[in-house]
Protein backbone atom coordinates (compact mmCIF):
# COMPACT_ATOMS: atom_id res chain seq x y z
CA UNK A 1 0.00 0.00 0.00
CA UNK A 2 1.30 3.58 -0.40
CA UNK A 3 -0.95 6.04 0.87
CA UNK A 4 1.47 7.85 3.19
CA UNK A 5 1.36 11.67 3.23
CA UNK A 6 -1.65 11.30 1.53
CA UNK A 7 -4.79 13.42 2.84
CA UNK A 8 -8.00 11.69 2.89
CA UNK A 9 -11.16 12.76 4.26
CA UNK A 10 -13.57 10.41 5.66
CA UNK A 11 -17.36 11.28 6.88
CA UNK A 12 -18.46 9.53 9.95
CA UNK A 13 -15.49 8.58 11.18
CA UNK A 14 -16.48 8.37 14.65
CA UNK A 15 -17.67 4.69 15.16
CA UNK A 16 -18.65 1.72 12.77
CA UNK A 17 -17.23 1.21 9.33
CA UNK A 18 -16.06 5.06 9.04
CA UNK A 19 -13.99 4.26 12.51
CA UNK A 20 -12.36 1.54 10.89
CA UNK A 21 -11.42 3.25 7.80
CA UNK A 22 -9.76 6.17 9.87
CA UNK A 23 -7.65 3.93 11.60
CA UNK A 24 -6.49 1.77 8.17
CA UNK A 25 -5.78 4.86 6.81
CA UNK A 26 -3.63 6.26 9.77
CA UNK A 27 -2.12 2.85 9.88
CA UNK A 28 -0.93 3.07 6.27
CA UNK A 29 0.74 6.79 7.45
CA UNK A 30 -2.55 9.16 5.56
CA UNK A 31 -3.30 12.38 7.19
CA UNK A 32 -6.94 12.07 7.36
CA UNK A 33 -9.59 14.21 8.37
CA UNK A 34 -12.63 12.90 10.02
CA UNK A 35 -15.97 14.28 10.26
CA UNK A 36 -18.42 13.27 12.99
CA UNK A 37 -22.17 15.17 14.23
CA UNK A 38 -23.08 14.12 17.65
CA UNK A 39 -20.56 11.65 19.72
CA UNK A 40 -17.71 14.25 20.66
CA UNK A 41 -16.11 11.67 23.20
CA UNK A 42 -16.31 8.61 20.40
CA UNK A 43 -14.73 11.07 18.00
CA UNK A 44 -11.70 12.19 19.99
CA UNK A 45 -11.03 8.60 20.81
CA UNK A 46 -10.83 7.30 17.23
CA UNK A 47 -8.51 10.52 16.99
CA UNK A 48 -6.45 8.94 20.04
CA UNK A 49 -6.16 5.49 18.53
CA UNK A 50 -5.33 6.57 15.22
CA UNK A 51 -2.58 9.29 16.34
CA UNK A 52 -0.66 5.74 17.56
CA UNK A 53 -0.65 4.84 14.26
CA UNK A 54 1.96 5.47 11.18
CA UNK A 55 -0.27 8.56 9.75
CA UNK A 56 -2.61 11.17 11.63
CA UNK A 57 -6.12 11.61 12.37
CA UNK A 58 -8.20 15.17 12.90
CA UNK A 59 -11.88 15.24 14.20
CA UNK A 60 -14.29 17.62 12.64
CA UNK A 61 -17.78 18.02 13.72
CA UNK A 62 -19.62 19.09 10.68
CA UNK A 63 -22.97 19.02 9.74
CA UNK A 64 -23.55 17.49 6.41
CA UNK A 65 -27.00 19.08 6.00
CA UNK A 66 -25.42 22.73 5.64
CA UNK A 67 -23.98 22.99 2.40
CA UNK A 68 -21.98 26.11 3.81
CA UNK A 69 -20.52 23.89 6.76
CA UNK A 70 -19.30 20.95 4.58
CA UNK A 71 -17.74 23.49 2.09
CA UNK A 72 -15.49 25.10 5.24
CA UNK A 73 -14.53 21.69 6.22
CA UNK A 74 -13.09 20.83 2.93
CA UNK A 75 -11.41 24.41 2.33
CA UNK A 76 -9.99 24.37 5.66
CA UNK A 77 -8.60 20.62 5.27
CA UNK A 78 -7.30 21.35 1.70
CA UNK A 79 -5.41 24.75 2.61
CA UNK A 80 -3.77 22.85 5.33
CA UNK A 81 -2.55 20.15 3.81
CA UNK A 82 -2.10 21.52 -0.09
CA UNK A 83 -4.41 18.97 -1.37
CA UNK A 84 -6.95 16.30 -1.56
CA UNK A 85 -6.51 13.10 -2.62
CA UNK A 86 -9.45 10.89 -1.48
CA UNK A 87 -12.58 10.85 -0.11
CA UNK A 88 -14.93 8.26 1.79
CA UNK A 89 -18.10 8.71 1.95
CA UNK A 90 -19.03 6.80 4.91
CA UNK A 91 -21.13 8.23 7.28
CA UNK A 92 -25.11 6.81 7.14
CA UNK A 93 -28.15 6.27 9.01
CA UNK A 94 -30.98 3.50 9.27
CA UNK A 95 -34.40 4.07 10.47
CA UNK A 96 -35.67 1.12 9.42
CA UNK A 97 -39.73 0.45 9.11
CA UNK A 98 -42.03 -0.81 6.80
CA UNK A 99 -43.37 1.48 4.36
CA UNK A 100 -46.72 1.31 5.84
CA UNK A 101 -45.61 2.61 9.08
CA UNK A 102 -42.87 4.78 8.10
CA UNK A 103 -43.39 8.54 8.55
CA UNK A 104 -42.33 11.37 6.46
CA UNK A 105 -39.45 12.32 8.62
CA UNK A 106 -38.14 8.91 8.72
CA UNK A 107 -37.82 8.87 4.67
CA UNK A 108 -36.28 12.62 4.77
CA UNK A 109 -33.39 12.00 7.56
CA UNK A 110 -31.92 8.46 5.89
CA UNK A 111 -32.40 10.43 2.17
CA UNK A 112 -30.75 13.35 3.37
CA UNK A 113 -27.82 11.59 5.24
CA UNK A 114 -27.14 8.59 3.32
CA UNK A 115 -27.73 10.17 -0.10
CA UNK A 116 -27.73 13.85 -0.24
CA UNK A 117 -25.35 14.02 2.04
CA UNK A 118 -23.23 12.62 -0.36
CA UNK A 119 -23.83 15.14 -3.08
CA UNK A 120 -22.86 18.13 -0.58
CA UNK A 121 -19.93 16.53 0.41
CA UNK A 122 -18.61 15.73 -3.11
CA UNK A 123 -19.27 18.59 -4.30
CA UNK A 124 -17.18 20.50 -2.39
CA UNK A 125 -14.09 18.34 -2.91
CA UNK A 126 -14.33 17.64 -6.77
CA UNK A 127 -13.20 21.44 -7.67
CA UNK A 128 -9.85 20.46 -5.69
CA UNK A 129 -9.25 16.90 -7.61
CA UNK A 130 -10.30 18.23 -11.24
CA UNK A 131 -7.51 20.99 -10.39
CA UNK A 132 -5.19 18.41 -9.62
CA UNK A 133 -6.04 16.28 -12.36
CA UNK A 134 -6.28 13.39 -9.86
CA UNK A 135 -8.59 12.25 -7.03
CA UNK A 136 -10.28 8.53 -5.50
CA UNK A 137 -13.83 8.93 -4.18
CA UNK A 138 -15.07 5.49 -2.11
CA UNK A 139 -18.77 5.58 -1.81
CA UNK A 140 -20.00 3.29 1.08
CA UNK A 141 -23.32 1.71 -0.46
CA UNK A 142 -25.16 -1.62 0.67
CA UNK A 143 -26.31 -4.91 -0.47
CA UNK A 144 -29.74 -2.92 0.74
CA UNK A 145 -28.92 -1.00 -2.59
CA UNK A 146 -28.66 -3.50 -4.71
CA UNK A 147 -31.34 -6.41 -3.69
CA UNK A 148 -33.36 -4.24 -1.71
CA UNK A 149 -34.37 -5.68 2.00
CA UNK A 150 -37.76 -5.69 3.75
CA UNK A 151 -38.00 -2.82 6.17
CA UNK A 152 -35.07 -0.89 4.29
CA UNK A 153 -37.30 1.01 1.42
CA UNK A 154 -35.64 4.54 2.54
CA UNK A 155 -32.30 2.54 3.17
CA UNK A 156 -32.38 1.14 0.22
CA UNK A 157 -33.80 3.99 -2.03
CA UNK A 158 -30.41 6.35 -0.37
CA UNK A 159 -28.12 3.41 -1.05
CA UNK A 160 -29.55 2.52 -4.42
CA UNK A 161 -29.48 5.83 -5.71
CA UNK A 162 -25.81 6.13 -4.27
CA UNK A 163 -24.71 3.18 -6.68
CA UNK A 164 -26.07 5.48 -9.43
CA UNK A 165 -24.24 8.41 -7.92
CA UNK A 166 -21.47 6.20 -8.14
CA UNK A 167 -21.32 5.29 -12.04
CA UNK A 168 -22.79 8.54 -13.26
CA UNK A 169 -19.86 11.10 -10.90
CA UNK A 170 -17.01 8.38 -12.61
CA UNK A 171 -18.83 9.03 -16.04
CA UNK A 172 -18.01 12.64 -15.88
CA UNK A 173 -14.49 12.54 -13.73
CA UNK A 174 -12.53 9.81 -15.80
CA UNK A 175 -10.99 11.91 -18.48
CA UNK A 176 -9.77 14.23 -15.27
CA UNK A 177 -7.87 11.31 -13.52
CA UNK A 178 -10.03 10.72 -11.04
CA UNK A 179 -11.91 7.61 -9.69
CA UNK A 180 -15.25 6.95 -8.12
CA UNK A 181 -16.09 3.22 -7.01
CA UNK A 182 -18.52 2.38 -4.51
CA UNK A 183 -18.21 -0.67 -1.90
CA UNK A 184 -21.27 -2.67 -1.17
CA UNK A 185 -20.97 -4.54 2.16
CA UNK A 186 -23.20 -7.00 3.34
CA UNK A 187 -24.68 -7.57 7.12
CA UNK A 188 -21.65 -5.14 9.06
CA UNK A 189 -21.10 -5.85 12.56
CA UNK A 190 -21.61 -2.13 14.05
CA UNK A 191 -23.34 -0.42 16.48
CA UNK A 192 -26.22 -0.24 13.39
CA UNK A 193 -27.20 -4.29 14.47
CA UNK A 194 -27.78 -3.61 17.97
CA UNK A 195 -31.25 -4.88 19.11
CA UNK A 196 -31.71 -7.27 16.49
CA UNK A 197 -33.11 -10.41 17.85
CA UNK A 198 -31.13 -13.52 17.90
CA UNK A 199 -33.93 -15.14 15.71
CA UNK A 200 -33.24 -12.37 12.91
CA UNK A 201 -29.48 -13.02 13.10
CA UNK A 202 -29.68 -16.56 12.72
CA UNK A 203 -32.18 -15.97 9.77
CA UNK A 204 -29.92 -13.16 8.12
CA UNK A 205 -26.81 -15.22 8.35
CA UNK A 206 -28.04 -18.68 7.11
CA UNK A 207 -28.37 -16.16 4.13
CA UNK A 208 -24.84 -16.01 3.78
CA UNK A 209 -22.65 -18.62 2.44
CA UNK A 210 -19.77 -17.20 4.83
CA UNK A 211 -22.26 -18.34 7.24
CA UNK A 212 -20.60 -14.76 9.29
CA UNK A 213 -20.95 -10.81 9.70
CA UNK A 214 -18.82 -8.55 7.24
CA UNK A 215 -16.44 -7.13 10.15
CA UNK A 216 -15.69 -3.44 10.06
CA UNK A 217 -11.86 -4.15 8.93
CA UNK A 218 -12.62 -5.78 5.84
CA UNK A 219 -14.20 -2.68 4.11
CA UNK A 220 -11.51 -1.01 5.21
CA UNK A 221 -9.42 -2.77 3.63
CA UNK A 222 -11.19 -2.53 -0.02
CA UNK A 223 -12.07 0.85 0.70
CA UNK A 224 -7.95 1.63 1.05
CA UNK A 225 -7.23 -0.38 -1.62
CA UNK A 226 -9.76 1.49 -4.10
CA UNK A 227 -7.85 4.57 -2.58
CA UNK A 228 -4.15 3.28 -3.15
CA UNK A 229 -3.34 4.84 -6.87
CA UNK A 230 -0.46 2.22 -6.84
CA UNK A 231 -2.29 -0.90 -5.96
CA UNK A 232 -5.79 0.24 -7.15
CA UNK A 233 -5.67 0.32 -11.26
CA UNK A 234 -7.31 4.02 -12.45
CA UNK A 235 -9.04 2.03 -15.26
CA UNK A 236 -11.35 0.67 -12.32
CA UNK A 237 -13.96 3.04 -11.91
CA UNK A 238 -17.78 3.38 -11.56
CA UNK A 239 -17.65 0.03 -9.73
CA UNK A 240 -19.84 -1.05 -6.88
CA UNK A 241 -17.69 -4.12 -5.88
CA UNK A 242 -20.02 -6.81 -3.66
CA UNK A 243 -18.76 -7.61 -0.08
CA UNK A 244 -21.43 -9.85 1.31
CA UNK A 245 -19.84 -13.18 2.00
CA UNK A 246 -21.71 -14.57 -1.43
CA UNK A 247 -24.91 -13.10 0.02
CA UNK A 248 -26.01 -11.69 -3.27
CA UNK A 249 -25.22 -15.08 -4.95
Amino acid sequence: MSLKKHTVLVTGGSRGIGRAIVLELARQGANVAFTYQKEDASAHRTEELAWGLSGSATAYKVDSGNGEEVKTFVRSVAVQHGTVDGLVNSAGIRMDRTLLYMDDDEWDKVIDVDLTGVYRMTKAVIPYMLKAKKGRIVNIGSISGISGLSGQTNYSAAKAGLHGFTKALAKETASFGITVNAVAPGPVETEMLKGLSEEYLERLLSNIPAKRLCSPEEVAMLVCFLLDDQMSPSYLTGQVLSLDGGMGL
